[in-house]
């Protein structure tokens, strides 16, 4: 289990992320955001390729989750942040971190 707290210092931690209000979320931001985390501080939503989407969460549906929705097509994914433990949040983070990064 990881906390909101955890969550939040993991992802400012990379170089040069923002933190923002995003609606109802807090979202961190590279060049783009890259992942939100929900106001309950229990899940957030982190932007995979398509394809590490269906991966991770065909790997751990209990802890990954496309969006149901457009946003989910391209490959915003809601994390249980109450399953999913620090290594594998800093290797999710970090993903989604490298991608925002590139984004042109």
């Amino acid at each position: 289990m990881v906390s909101a707290e955890e969550f939040t210092k993991v992802a400012l931690a990379f170089d040069r992320v923002t933190r923002h209000q995003h609606f109802d979320r807090t979202a961190f931001k590279a060049r783009v955001i890259f992942a939100t985390l929900a106001a309950d501080g229990l899940s957030a939503n982190v932007k995979f390729s398509p394809e590490d989407q269906q991966f991770k969460a065909m790997l751990a549906p209990d802890i990954f989750t496309a969006l149901n929705n457009a946003w989910g097509r391209q490959g915003w994914t809601r994390v249980e942040l109450t399953r999913i433990d620090q290594e594998e949040l800093h290797a999710v983070l970090g993903m989604a971190y490298e991608r925002a990064k590139a984004h042109k």
